[in-house]
């Protein structure tokens, strides 16, 4: 069994990069809170495809995390904010 004090992945504090902290607010922050706060945002922002609900587009503040994409999907999103965390 796991020890119970160990947090696991996404309960473990991380440093988010320059460009992700624009959009989670600065400190270190768990993986699950970061993705709390990109869906809080792409909702507040309307950045969800109506064509394609699984499609995230990015607005001037997620391009840089999305490496320069105009559009990922919900999949791909966790794997650019992975980049962006230390």
């Amino acid at each position: 069994m796991a020890d119970a004090k160990k947090p696991n992945a996404l309960q473990k504090p991380l440093t988010p990069s320059a460009e992700l902290a624009a959009v989670t607010g600065p400190g270190q922050i768990t993986r699950g809170e970061v993705v709390s706060k990109m869906w809080e945002y792409i909702k507040k922002n309307n950045l969800q495809d109506p064509a394609n609900k699984r499609d995230i587009l990015a607005d001037a503040k997620l391009k840089p995390i999305f490496s320069g994409k105009d559009k990922v999907s919900m999949f791909e999103m966790n794997k650019h904010l992975a980049l962006h965390l230390k």
